[in-house]
C-alpha cells in the first residue's frame, strides 16, 4: 500500500433525477443504486465503495432534496442532509440540460441546497450533468454563469455521468480533498448495503420501469424471507410489493397476473447476475393504507437512516 493511500467519504447530493445514482454506478462499474427515468427514486442513503490503487472512496447517494411535504419526504430529506456530518467533500450534482431548457428552476431547486451546503464547511464541487444532451454547447454557459453565483467557492465540472465524460476529472478533483488513511472495507467490496435491501431496490426498480408514469410513488417493496442453499446454488426470496390504494394493487399484477411476471421476471434475472447464484423469487402484492406516513413501518423499511 502507498504510503500516500488516501480514504475518505464524499457526499453526492442534488435535486431529484440529477443523476447521483448513475454517476456512482458509473464510479464502480456496476449497479450499487436504483435508477429510473423518474424523479425521486432514491429513498436511502446508499453507498457506493470504489477502491483504487492509492485510495478508497465512499458515495454516499442521497435522496434528491426536494419540498415535499409528508413524513416519508421528511425522512428522506433528513436523510439526505445527516450524510454531510461525515462526509470529507461534497459533490452536488445538477441538471445542465433540464436548466438550460428552462432556466427558472435554477431558483427553485438549487437555492435550497446552497446554505446548508456552504454551512457545512466542507469543499464543494459541482457536477454540472447531462451536459451531452445540449446540441449546442453554449447553451450551458449561462447555467454554469448562475452556478459559479450560487456556489462561488465550488470547483465546476460538466460531465456526463451516463456515458463517463468528464467522470475521471470530477474525481480527480475529489481525491485532492481526501485525507490520507488506510482503507476501511475489503477491496472486493462494492457497497455497505446489505443484500436483502439491494434485492427490495432491484424489485421495485422494476415496478418502475413496467408500469412508467402510471404508478405513483406509494410502493415499498419488504423482503419477507431469504433462504440460501449453498449446496443447491439457490436463493429463495418471498417480497411484499405494498401499496396505498386497491386500484394500484391491481395495476402492479396485470391482466392475469401479467405485469407481476413481468416484474418479477426481470428482477430474478438481475438477482441472479448479482448474487451470481439461482434465484426463486415469490412476490405478493399488498395493500396498506397510508404507509407513507406510518413512522414504524418507514423505519422497518429503513428510511431515514
Amino acid at each position: 500500500m502507498s504510503d500516500s493511500y488516501k480514504f475518505g467519504m464524499v457526499a453526492l447530493l442534488g435535486p431529484p433525477n440529477a443523476g447521483k445514482s448513475t454517476l456512482m454506478n458509473q464510479y464502480l462499474g456496476q449497479k450499487v443504486a436504483i435508477v429510473s427515468p423518474r424523479p425521486q427514486t432514491t429513498r436511502n442513503r446508499i453507498s457506493g465503495i470504489l477502491t483504487e490503487d492509492d485510495s478508497q472512496v465512499v458515495f454516499l447517494d442521497t435522496p434528491g432534496i426536494h419540498r415535499l411535504r409528508g413524513k416519508m419526504n421528511r425522512f428522506l430529506l433528513d436523510s439526505a442532509w445527516s450524510a454531510l456530518s461525515s462526509c470529507d467533500c461534497v459533490v452536488v450534482m445538477l441538471d445542465a440540460a433540464l436548466y438550460a431548457a428552462k432556466p427558472h428552476l435554477m431558483d427553485k431547486e438549487i437555492e435550497p441546497l446552497v446554505k446548508p451546503v456552504k454551512s457545512s464547511g466542507l469543499p464543494v464541487l459541482v457536477a454540472v450533468n447531462k451536459a451531452d444532451k445540449l446540441k449546442d454547447k453554449a447553451e450551458i454557459l449561462p447555467v454554469m454563469q448562475k452556478i459559479a453565483e450560487m456556489f462561488p467557492d465550488a470547483e465546476v465540472y460538466p460531465i456526463s455521468a451516463l456515458k463517463g465524460d468528464g467522470a475521471p476529472e470530477l474525481l480527480g478533483g475529489v481525491m485532492k480533498h481526501l485525507p490520507e488513511g488506510p482503507p476501511m472495507f475489503p477491496e472486493d467490496q462494492i457497497s455497505t448495503v446489505p443484500l436483502r435491501f439491494m434485492a427490495s431496490e432491484v424489485i421495485r426498480e422494476k415496478i418502475f420501469y413496467s408500469l412508467h408514469q402510471e404508478l405513483p410513488y406509494g410502493t415499498a417493496v419488504e423482503i419477507e424471507q431469504w433462504d440460501e442453499d449453498a449446496e443447491r446454488g439457490l436463493v429463495t426470496i418471498h417480497a411484499a410489493i405494498y401499496t396505498t390504494k386497491k386500484n394500484h394493487k391491481g395495476m402492479i399484477i396485470g391482466k392475469q397476473g401479467a405485469t407481476l411476471k413481468k416484474i418479477g421476471t426481470a428482477a430474478r434475472e438481475e438477482l441472479e447476475e448479482m448474487l451470481e447464484m439461482k434465484v426463486h423469487l415469490e412476490l405478493w402484492v399488498k395493500v396498506r393504507d397510508n404507509w407513507t406516513e406510518d413512522t414504524g413501518f418507514l423505519r422497518g423499511l429503513g428510511l431515514g437512516e
